[in-house]
């Protein structure tokens, strides 16, 4: 691949929930839902929206961990069941599409490194206004979930590009983990999942408060 001097980056992976599509709420509430549903401790807010970014039923067992075993699958429906009924109102955030393409046009590559199953990933990669900005991409049930890196060694195998090219942008620990741990530079979203208190020991390039704030961020130093 040849490298271009003024670009830091090669590739950049975006995680989806939280950082480019605005469905941190509706995730959080229907696992709370979910849970409810097959009888568990409904976990709290901030412990529901801890686990986005994991693998489904990881997530699952993490925020309802009274909940037996032999009720996962149920749990996992019901979880599938709510979201569903917010799919319709959810969107990118504002600004995702310009920032995208200004970047295309920067010569990156672009990919999604998501806890995401493949289906619903492709779902929403099917928008209009995004179809056909993503190089590649990788989903939890296709591969290791966060923060295992193996989505992103994947990812830089299938693209050729070093560690040292490769920049994960994320709203939650688990996507800065998955960074430190493949060799790559990590920059946080403060606006998902996420509090921020934990991103500093992880040391990500940079904490974007907006998406105008990641944009303006990655022209300067992408």
């Amino acid at each position: 691949m040849t490298i271009a001097s003024s670009r830091r980056f090669d590739l950049i992976a975006f995680d989806w929930d939280g950082t480019l599509y605005d469905s941190t709420a509706a995730i959080t509430k229907s696992i709370q839902e979910a849970v409810r549903d097959v009888g568990g401790q409904v976990p709290t807010k901030e412990a529901a929206s801890y686990v986005i970014g994991m693998a489904l039923m990881q997530a699952l067992a993490h925020a309802a961990p009274d909940v037996p075993q032999a009720k996962y699958p149920e749990l996992g429906n019901r979880y599938r069941y709510h979201y569903l009924q917010h799919q319709n109102d959810l969107s990118l955030f504002d600004g995702v599409v310009p920032m995208l393409e200004s970047l295309r046009e920067g010569g990156h590559l672009l990919t999604v490194a998501t806890g995401k199953s493949r289906r619903g990933l492709n779902e929403v990669l099917a928008m209009v206004e995004i179809k056909g900005l993503f190089d590649g991409s990788r989903t939890a049930d296709e591969t290791a979930g966060k923060p295992h890196p193996l989505m992103l060694q994947e990812l830089m195998a299938e693209f050729g590009v070093e560690p040292e090219r490769v920049l994960m942008i994320g709203d939650t620990t688990h996507d800065l983990q998955m960074a430190r741990n493949a060799g790559c530079a990590s920059v946080g979203v403060s606006y998902g999942a996420h509090a921020t208190d934990g991103f500093a020991e992880l040391q990500p390039l940079y904490v974007a408060d907006t998406v105008a704030g990641l944009h303006q961020w990655l022209l300067a130093n992408g």
